[in-house]
């Protein structure tokens, strides 16, 4: 936590600014995963340089991949299944990573090592057992120092499945649980077939995990069942290629950036923007419009319009792209009517509880709202007042109160470095948008 507020800028006017994002978080660990897990050598450009990032690579490092990583890029030797076995044992920091924490340790249950996994005290407070309790009945031995299905654990494997195996993993309060179990089904001896039944959070990033792995030619097929309640896919153990690529611009990251030329009126472009994309982000283009704001995609940059003033309340499902909760939660203080945001329980699981520390700070700057189970129902004030708003760590908390600054003066946060997780250099652009209200164009 900074010892100082962060006193959140204020536009002067309406913006005219051209950001640069930077990579995708979640195509970064997948492309990383892939890469160290590959037949042959990789080079990654466009890599996220953030903590999660830089965990994550320690992270497949000390399992036993060569990783050169500087600014935007990295060259990966994959780890060798084939080499002896050591009995040295492993200690993983987390930090509060949800790819760390659930993409590593069917990775590090690959071997008989021991592998002990620990993490920021918000770690601990992010639920694992559905992926620990799949992993164990997969042969894995999980052994908990604290309470039961949550960081810290230990494991220590080797999986063992027979041919035709299915692995059975509840994916209701995460996808991560799915995605880290496919990832690591091209390294196990037979094919696999992985399951979810009933409901399944953020199918998308399911379905950017199952795209990149085809990309590197991985064989994984979703299975219709013949029932919504019931989701399954098909991995042939057969391991990823190695290749060149560039990884897109984190199209949720763009969203407080986006937001901005709501609250303020005036223009927000994006360059990159890619034309079809599996990234949760990419539902700007449809929410924005619902919003107010005029949206459009032209030679890869995407321009969003609006006029202050003239933000509409909304009522969405956010069941499948709830990292964009946070964003459209800010807009709505400003908004003209009442919101109902739903389909949002699971985000009680990510870095912290994100629907009662919304709830909080909403109510903080004037609002009413009603938290439900899976929802909340948020009554903007006549006039928002400013507030000292808390981010708990949580760097979509943190943008959250940087959205409300730029239409309620005053607004100051507790802990403006937690953006690092996603946007190392968050406050440096997000000063360079403000500013554009007063020059014709900025580069963030």
């Amino acid at each position: 936590m900074t010892s100082r507020p962060w006193q959140a800028p204020v536009a002067s006017g309406t913006l005219n600014a051209t950001v640069e994002i930077p990579g995708s978080k979640s195509l970064s660990a997948r492309e990383l995963y892939l890469a160290a897990t590959a037949d042959s050598s990789s080079s990654l450009t466009g890599v996220l340089d953030s903590r999660d990032t830089r965990l994550f690579i320690d992270a497949l490092r000390l399992l036993g991949a060569d990783i050169e990583f500087s600014g935007t890029s990295a060259h990966v030797v994959p780890l060798d299944p084939q080499a002896p076995e050591r009995t040295d044992e492993l200690s993983i920091d987390c930090g509060l990573s949800g790819t760390v924490m659930r993409f590593i340790p069917p990775l590090a249950a690959l071997s008989s090592r021991i592998t002990h996994f620990d993490g920021d005290e918000g770690a601990r407070l992010r639920p694992l057992k559905p992926l620990l309790d799949a992993l164990a009945q997969c042969g894995a031995t999980i052994t908990y120092h604290g309470e039961e299905g949550f960081l810290p654990f230990t494991i220590q494997g080797p999986l063992q499945l027979p041919a035709g195996a299915t692995i059975t993993v509840d994916a209701c309060a995460s996808s991560q649980f799915v995605s880290s179990l496919l990832l690591v089904a091209p390294m196990l001896s037979h094919p696999v077939t992985i399951s979810a039944p009933g409901k399944v959070v953020s199918l998308p990033h399911i379905e950017m995990t199952c795209q990149t792995m085809r990309a590197r030619g991985c064989d994984v097929e979703e299975i219709d069942e013949g029932t919504p309640a019931l989701h399954s896919w098909h991995v042939i153990n057969e391991r990823s290629r190695g290749l060149v690529n560039s990884i897109e611009p984190d199209l949720s990251n763009a969203g407080p950036f986006l937001a901005a030329a709501l609250v303020c009126g005036g223009k927000v472009t994006i360059p990159h923007w890619p034309a079809e994309t599996t990234q949760a982000g990419d539902a700007w283009r449809d929410i924005l419009p619902r919003l107010g704001a005029d949206v459009t995609l032209h030679d890869g940059a995407l321009t969003v319009s609006a006029k202050a003033g003239h933000i509409r309340g909304i009522d969405v499902d956010l069941a499948d792209i709830g990292e964009l909760t946070p964003t459209i939660a800010a807009l709505t203080v400003f908004a003209d009517s009442p919101s109902l945001l739903r389909g949002i329980g699971h985000l009680r699981g990510h870095e912290t509880d994100r629907l009662a520390a919304l709830a909080t700070e909403l109510r903080a700057c004037g609002c009413r709202v009603d938290e439900g189970t899976d929802y909340l129902a948020i009554t903007p004030p006549t006039t928002p007042t400013p507030a000292l708003h808390h981010a708990y760590a949580d760097h979509r908390m943190a943008t959250f109160a940087a959205i409300l600054g730029l239409g309620i003066p005053g607004t100051t946060l507790d802990d403006i470095a937690c953006t690092s997780k996603t946007l190392p250099d968050f406050p440096s652009m997000w000063a360079s948008l403000v500013a554009s209200s007063k020059e014709a164009s900025v580069e963030a």
